[in-house]
């Protein structure tokens, strides 16, 4: 009974979002209601102990980032940067490889350690003035930056900075190029497969004889007869975004330690302490956002400084949603995972006997029911990690392997409806679950399935 509940839960969350209510508001409705029908005396406090404390968690590291991201996004649009870039694009891949184009945009930016937020916030204004001008349908954006953003270049590639790549490090004492050869193949099958299908659904759209779209909602702003930055130019802001984040996250450790650091402030009877090792990434990315910002103002202040005060607002609205939509998700999977049913569900996973498979399921399984992959494979390591390395050695499969085989199938089926990064890409994008819900489900499939396809592939040939 306890794991139908949770499941009830879930699905319940699933559907609400797919219909298009605000999962600001069903987050906790549902998370409640889970508890309701376990113990009715826990609703009180899990709701102020659980839920709103790590919404709030959630809010209080990653809000700025969201915002920096917004703003960073919307200050590429209005500078004219965007479109500038799109016509090179187009001038040098053809408007028929669109899509393509975005991918390998989202691709750069995640593998160079951008958080997968700022992805959405930075490419969409890239992909709106690409796709309108190649004419392909805005409803297919939000699978395009998925499988860009969202997939290979987040837990495959060996070396990926992303935090999904780094969680397995601290369980199976690897690196995050784990397994190098295997999550080469997997990023490979996972690109083919994506674009293929991307490819299939626009012809499809084609023959149907759909454009880009009337009925538009946060569109960015169209630039006809303006003069554009060169290409390169336009570029700058991203390159200073990708490499300053990968300078400051070696820098700051230096500076601060890779401990916790401490400071005595005058207004204050305990000193200040600081999580260094947990913090880093964030204050890079921060860093990195903020250097990007002052790039575009010194190459487009003149194009930026009339529209600033206006086109800043809807960006900043979006910010405050898409972080509140996803901290609402964050409580929703804390509170679900103290239930009794999650903790039966993570125990029946274990009979399964292969190990690579076994783990494989749990972590795909633990990311969907919370919606969030690095909450997924963080829980599933937590618990079950000794037993996955215990199997391992058993049948002499190198750790590395394993390392891989998590850190993908956290990417798995972690973009269900309820997902954070799904509701945030789609709240940017202006588009629905019901219009675009499908191609991101596709992708999610693909993501999926690519992961059995590399356990596959180490049982035929052994490649790490």
């Amino acid at each position: 009974m306890s794991f139908l509940i949770v499941l009830g839960a879930l699905c319940l969350l699933m559907f609400v979002a797919y219909r298009g209510y605000s999962v600001i508001l069903f987050a906790p409705i549902c998370a409640l209601l889970a508890v309701v029908f376990t113990d009715p005396m826990l609703v009180p406090p899990m709701f102020s102990g659980v839920f709103m404390e790590k919404l709030v968690n959630f809010l209080r590291l990653y809000f700025p980032v969201f915002l920096l991201g917004a703003i960073f996004g919307k200050m590429v649009d209005m500078s004219g940067f965007s479109k500038s870039i799109v016509k090179a694009v187009i001038k040098l891949l053809g408007s028929e490889r669109a899509m393509l184009s975005i991918i390998l945009v989202c691709a750069l930016l995640t593998y160079g350690g951008v958080s997968l937020f700022v992805v959405v916030f930075a490419v969409y204004p890239f992909a709106a003035e690409l796709f309108r001008q190649s004419n392909i349908p805005k409803r297919l954006i939000p699978g395009t930056i998925a499988l860009g953003g969202f997939t290979f270049t987040m837990d495959a590639l060996p070396g990926t900075p992303q935090i999904q790549n780094i969680i397995p490090t601290t369980f199976f004492h690897t690196t995050t190029t784990a397994a190098p050869i295997l999550g080469s193949i997997g990023a490979l099958f996972i690109l083919t497969c994506g674009l293929l299908y991307l490819n299939w659904r626009r012809k499809e759209a084609q023959k149907n004889g759909e454009g880009y779209g009337d009925v538009l909602i946060n569109e960015p702003e169209q630039y006809e007869d303006e003069k554009l930055a060169h290409p390169l130019i336009a570029l700058l802001p991203l390159l200073v975004v990708g490499i300053m984040n990968q300078v400051f996250t070696k820098l700051i450790p230096q500076i601060y330690g890779t401990a916790t650091h401490e400071v005595q402030l005058a207004g204050h009877a305990k000193p200040l302490v600081t999580d260094i090792a947990s913090i880093t990434a964030i204050w890079a990315v921060e860093g990195a956002l903020l250097l990007g910002i002052l790039t575009i103002i010194v190459f487009a202040f003149k194009q930026i400084k009339e529209r600033f005060a206006e086109g800043s607002k809807p960006a900043i609205a979006g910010a405050l949603l898409a972080s509140l939509n996803t901290a609402s998700e964050y409580g929703f999977g804390a509170v679900i995972s103290a239930m009794p049913g999650f903790i039966l569900l993570t125990q029946a996973l274990r009979a399964v006997p292969n190990p690579l498979i076994n783990e494989a399921i749990t972590v795909t399984t633990l990311a969907g029911i919370t919606g969030s992959a690095s909450g997924g494979m963080s829980i599933a390591l937590a618990a079950m990690s000794a037993d996955f390395i215990q199997a391992a050695n058993q049948a002499n499969i190198p750790l590395e392997v394993v390392h891989r085989v998590a850190s993908m199938a956290s990417g798995g089926m972690d973009t269900l409806p309820h997902n954070g990064s799904v509701i945030t890409v789609l709240a940017v994008t202006g588009l629905t679950h019901k219009s675009s819900y499908r191609d991101i489900f596709a992708i999610t499939c693909i993501k999926t399935m690519a992961v059995f396809f590399i356990i596959a592939v180490y049982y035929l040939t052994k490649l790490v």
